[in-house]
């Protein structure tokens, strides 16, 4: 099936609204081609009402187009106008436009008058509208005397304008000499009539210079009236002479200056009426005078106002409604109100209508034979006559058509013929105006024509509607086809819709839509046929789009905006702000994607819209941006309601600066006590704007303000005025009252003072208050000055008192104050506890318990008591050495304690003493107890001696706390061999009484290590341990240990001791030289200064690497170095309650072996050097050397 022109669009969606104002515009631009026959149109003609510079030349247009080209000729008032007889007048060639040079010669108000302009060819006339040409005038003000005006203070005043009447009417308004405009109010206002109207006058209105001004912008002059003088003034000023000549009738007006009710000033009566035609603007005014000065209100009768179309000007004096219509007709009533009274006006207001088109007559193109109808349609108030002319004829006295048949405001035309081509005009009018329409008949017989430009090529967005045209002519009238693609397939009508000018749409373009297009138009005297192309476009889209954004002041905002586009459309991308364009401010920069802002202020807040702009389309996002910062402080502080202990604070909220205020902080400043230094006052929310505030006496208060918002808080605001609340008794006493003797027989009383915001007034003094708790004495009172202490002598030792402190100043006293306990001064205990036993819990703990000390015996406060102990002897040596105390102290009224840390086999002595505020008493008598055994600490040193082949010496010294009687020491060792692989541990028991011990059957060559502990009955003791080698060619057992798998073969050992021997041989030499040059031999000088140059053997020099074993679990270090006398010394300290010998650093002999004490913590940390312990020897001193 193929596509055809529909005869109508039967439906259309809202969202095509500005598709089909699209379509009608092709609709009514279809024309007849300009190289056809036509009648003439005319295209352009001057206004109806046409108002002209008198000093310009007077040009009245009249264009029009037809075939033939159309001749022109005019009328004026009603006749022929014979342009040709005036030489003054010329008509553009081509044209029917008349030019009228006056500036030459002659006046314009010679060509007055109603013009009409005829277009003819030999197919018809066209006529214009009737144009009334009338030269603008700016007369002047016609001269006047202006006598001033004196009036009264509240009386109400109306200065008239009454400018010349001009053309066009002048615009009004009111200024004084040097051309500033008067103020105007409710109270002082012009009103439409130019006049300037005061509801009551004030002495500021007096001036001698009120001038009405006339501006006609036609002819841009500006006239004005003669000024007028006001002078208003009241009766208690004048004088006796002027008030006994000056009568109340020569005032201006005879109202009284008092208040009174509101009366009007226009318009005149209750009630009155207003014409107004449809579309115009309908303007109602009511201005009212009265004291004090009326407030307007505006209703509308059995109605409302409209909404859109309701504006009040004139401080809402005047009611205005825009394009009024028939339906605003009604009574309209105007209220006057003040604090006296109201009074009312009713306007009816009547909207007339000239007449307005409902269907305009349009052009007909017939062929021979064919039937067709022209309408003219109009309404109007009163309802318009419809006339109809024929080629500017009425068509009463028009040749006669037997073709055309009238039928009011249609005419029916049947099969017409060449003859009956002509142009028709419809006029409708009434009393307040007429339309004019022409609307011409053309005749012809034409084939199919069409007009869009060959191969036109659209380019559209994809998913958007896409119109082909196919803009077309023929008679009689073609029908319109459409295809797409070469072969010629039709377009289905579900898919595709075919306006009656020719235009193809496709309701929403798909890629799938790219194509070429056929229109084809035929008629019974031809076909014709275009293509055109179409491509669809990927649309604009922003993929990221601009986010709101919240910044403080000063900082940096960006906004990103990135764009996704067809690659073969080129976009641009502007940023716009608040819809205008961005500022023109370095702190705004742009790029590709993004715009940034900094330094961002206050006038940066906004919409920030990104545009992407192509040729087919354009997209926006927008996002807004606002600037926050703390708030501005408040200000315009106010003090109300001020009473003795209370005043009433205000304020005005500074900007919150895009951040709503959460609260007010209030704070105080004390300017009598403490100036200079504000306080916290209180906190009021965000919301609220005064506070009550509480006050205290003999004050003197300043206020400031603060605002917090979710930023932070603003600035103080400035101090408020200074308020002096009167003075009162305080209203609380000191605080912290307390008694306590210095010496035993005073009583000292302290208190904390009043500060000066408490004392309520002067003279702050303080009654102080005692007496014994458990006797029935009178109080004792004294008043001091404001001071912080009073001291009470002559009292028994430590008695309890009851105290009071109260406050007073010059008004009064503070209220009764409560009682507090206090004691006199405390002396020392008298008698030392009791009955004191020790129980031995182990070799380190023992528990103590005493008997408690009467409390009348302590004299004093109870503190606790305290422990004194002493290591007298030692059980085993006895000597006897400086004795150290220890002290224990148990708080409270405890009556045993634990003593820790006690040395074990040990001789203490200990004793107890009670303990008071004021100090000890006597000392119990002394308790002695002892420890039991415990197990002794590490043997103070081991060294390993005299290596051999097949033996090594071990030497060492006692532990250093055997914590009881040794009974034997424990030695194990255990080979290690090259891989580092423990060998069989063999476990040996020596006598406690040894310190030297020999090992011999031992392997040669060999590595040992050695673990060595002490035993008392308690259990074996902490152990020692130590590493040695039995003798072995160190050069050889270095190269075996750097190159295993060589080291065992024949020839390698044989060079190793090649080797060996020869450097034994250089090193006996290098000795006999160096003992010939000394004074002491080499090892004495050893033994007393460590060499600093003999470093510990490494790994790749040659010597032994590091191990660990079970017990140490850590490789041995290297590189530490020992003093000469190859020992580790543990450092005695008798004085620790826990001391087990712990940081002990291991030490190293010249020949680089480790000798030193393990203690338990010892062990657990890789012990440090080369394990070797050979005595020195030429080949050690060789290793050293090398």
């Amino acid at each position: 099936m193929q596509l055809k022109i529909m005869p109508k669009k039967k439906r259309l969606s809202a969202g095509r609204a500005p598709l089909m104002l699209f379509l009608c515009q092709m609709i009514s631009a279809l024309e007849v081609p300009l190289d056809l026959v036509q009648p003439p149109t005319i295209t352009q003609q001057s206004p109806k009402d046409y108002i002209i510079d008198p000093r310009e030349n007077i040009v009245i247009q009249c264009e029009a187009k037809g075939k033939p080209s159309p001749s022109f000729s005019w009328t004026r008032n009603g006749t022929h106008f014979d342009i040709d007889k005036d030489p003054l007048v010329t008509m553009k060639p081509g044209s029917g436009t008349l030019t009228i040079n006056i500036m030459s010669e002659g006046k314009a108000e010679t060509y007055e008058g109603v013009y009409q302009c005829t277009a003819r060819n030999e197919r018809g006339a066209a006529i214009s509208n009737n144009i009334v040409i009338r030269p603008s005038r700016s007369p002047l003000w016609t001269k006047e005397k202006l006598e001033p005006i004196i009036l009264r203070n509240g009386q109400s005043l109306v200065l008239p304008c009454r400018p010349p009447i001009g053309l066009p009417p002048p615009i009004i308004f009111w200024m004084d000499n040097s051309f500033q405009r008067l103020p105007q109010s409710e109270r002082v206002s012009q009103g439409l009539n130019g006049d300037l109207y005061f509801s009551n006058v004030l002495p500021e209105d007096t001036r001698e210079d009120y001038i009405c001004y006339a501006r006609f912008n036609h002819t841009q002059t500006i006239q004005q009236k003669q000024p007028i003088s006001v002078k208003v003034i009241s009766v208690d000023e004048l004088n006796d002479t002027i008030a006994a000549n000056l009568s109340d009738t020569e005032f201006y007006g005879a109202k009284s200056h008092r208040q009174r009710p509101p009366t009007f000033l226009t318009p005149d009566g209750n009630t009155s009426r207003k014409e107004e035609l449809r579309g115009n603007v309908l303007s109602l005014e009511c201005i009212a005078e009265g004291l004090p000065t009326p407030i307007i209100y505006w209703i509308k009768e059995d109605g409302t106002l409209p909404i859109n179309r309701t504006f009040y000007r004139n401080f809402k004096k005047t009611l205005q409604i825009v394009q009024v219509t028939e339906a605003d007709s009604g009574n309209y009533q105007c209220i006057a109100k003040n604090a006296l009274g109201a009074i009312h006006h009713t306007i009816s207001v009547t909207v007339k209508a000239a007449p307005y088109w409902i269907i305009a007559p349009q052009n007909l193109v017939l062929s021979p034979e064919e039937d067709g109808t022209l309408i003219c349609r109009a309404n109007g108030n009163p309802k318009p006559r419809i006339s109809w002319l024929s080629n500017g004829v009425p068509i009463e006295i028009a040749p006669d058509d037997p073709s055309r048949k009238i039928d009011g405001d249609t005419i029916i035309f049947s099969k017409v013929q060449e003859r009956s081509s002509a142009v028709y005009q419809c006029n409708a009018s009434n009393e307040y105006g007429y339309l004019l329409a022409n609307a011409f008949v053309n005749v012809l017989a034409e084939p199919p024509r069409i007009l869009t430009s060959a191969n036109t090529l659209y380019q559209v967005i994809a998913n958007r509607p896409a119109l082909l045209d196919c803009a077309f002519f023929g008679s009689p009238l073609p029908t319109i086809e459409w295809f797409k693609g070469a072969k010629g397939s039709a377009l289905r009508e579900d898919i595709y819709v075919l306006h009656e000018n020719g235009t193809l749409e496709i309701p929403v373009a798909q890629k799938d839509s790219t194509g070429t297009y056929t229109c084809v138009a035929r008629n019974k005297l031809g076909m014709a046929n275009n293509d055109v192309h179409l491509e669809i476009k990927d649309p604009t889209r922003i993929i990221k789009q601009p986010e709101y954004a919240v910044v403080q002041r000063g900082s940096t905002v960006s906004f990103e905006c990135k764009v996704k586009h067809d690659h073969t459309l080129i976009p641009t991308v502007m940023w716009l702000k608040d819809h205008g364009e961005l500022p023109n401010d370095g702190r705004f920069t742009v790029d590709k994607d993004r715009l940034v802002v900094a330094d961002v202020n206050d006038d940066d807040g906004g919409t920030y819209t990104c545009v992407a702009n192509t040729t087919l389309d354009n997209v926006s996002a927008s996002a807004v941006l606002s600037v926050v910062d703390v708030p501005n402080p408040p200000f315009d502080l106010e003090l109300t309601d001020q009473l003795d202990r209370s005043v009433q604070l205000s304020w005005t909220p500074g900007d919150d600066n895009n951040s709503p205020i959460t609260k007010f902080i209030i704070e105080y400043e004390d300017a009598m006590h403490e100036p200079g230094l504000w306080h916290h006052q209180t906190e009021v929310p965000g919301t609220q704007t005064t506070a009550q505030l509480k006050l205290s006496p003999y004050v003197n208060y300043s206020f400031r303000v603060m605002a917090e918002n979710n930023l932070g808080r603003s600035l103080p605001s400035e101090a408020s005025e200074q308020y002096l609340t009167k003075a009162a008794e305080p209203d609380k006493n000191p605080t912290a009252v307390e008694g306590l003797g210095s010496e035993p027989d005073n009583l000292v009383i302290t208190w904390k003072p009043l500060n000066g915001f408490e004392s309520n007034g002067p003279g702050l003094q303080y009654k102080v208050s005692w007496r014994q708790k458990d006797g029935d004495d009178e109080w004792t009172s004294v008043v001091v000055a404001n001071v912080s202490k009073y001291i009470v002598s002559g009292t028994p030792t430590f008695v309890p008192y009851l105290i009071k402190v109260q406050a007073l100043n010059d008004a009064g006293f503070a209220p009764e104050p409560a009682a507090v306990m206090g004691h006199s001064g405390e002396d020392l205990p008298m008698v030392a506890p009791g009955n004191v036993r020790v129980n031995v819990v182990n070799s380190t703990l023992a528990e103590v318990h005493w008997d408690p000390v009467p409390l009348k015996s302590i004299r004093g406060h109870l503190q606790g008591y305290r422990i004194y102990y002493w290591k007298a002897q030692s059980s085993l040596t006895r000597n006897r050495r400086h004795i150290e105390k220890k002290i224990l102290t148990f708080q409270g009224s405890k009556t045993h304690g634990m003593l820790p840390g006690l040395e074990p086999f040990s001789h203490y002595t200990l004793n107890v003493r009670v303990v008071n505020g004021k100090g000890e008493g006597p000392a119990s008598p002394d308790k002695v107890f002892n420890t039991p055994e415990g197990v002794p600490s590490a043997p103070s040193s081991l060294k390993i001696v005299n290596p051999t082949l097949d033996s090594l010496t071990l030497e060492w010294e006692p532990p250093s706390h055997p914590n009881g009687i040794l009974t034997e020491y424990t030695l194990k060792y255990q080979p290690i061999n090259s891989t580092h692989e423990l060998g069989p541990l063999v476990d040996l028991k020596i006598p406690a009484n040894k310190t030297r011990w020999i090992l011999k059957n031992l392997n040669f060559s060999t590595r040992y290590k050695f673990y060595f502990y002490a035993q008392t009955a308690a259990g074996s003791g902490i152990q020692i341990t130590e590493e040695a080698i039995t003798t072995v060619d160190e050069g050889k057992l270095a190269m075996a240990s750097r190159q295993v798998d060589i080291a065992t073969q024949g020839w390698f050992i044989g060079l190793m001791c090649a080797v060996a021997l020869l450097i034994l041989i250089l090193l006996i030499v290098c000795f006999i030289r160096r003992n010939k040059g000394g004074k002491y031999p080499v090892k004495e000088k050893e033994d007393a200064h460590a060499d600093p140059e003999i470093q510990p053997m490494k790994e790749d020099d040659g010597t032994f690497g590091e191990y660990s074993d079970a017990e140490d679990h850590k490789p041995l270090k290297k590189g530490s170095r020992t003093p000469s006398d190859r020992t580790v010394k543990k450092e005695d300290s008798d004085d620790s309650l826990v001391d087990y010998g712990e940081g002990v650093n291991g030490q190293f002999n010249e020949d680089g072996s480790f000798i030193g004490q393990y203690s338990g913590k010892k062990e657990k940390e890789p012990a440090e050097g080369n394990e070797s312990s050979e005595a020195p020897s030429p080949v050690n001193a060789m290793n050293s050397f090398v």
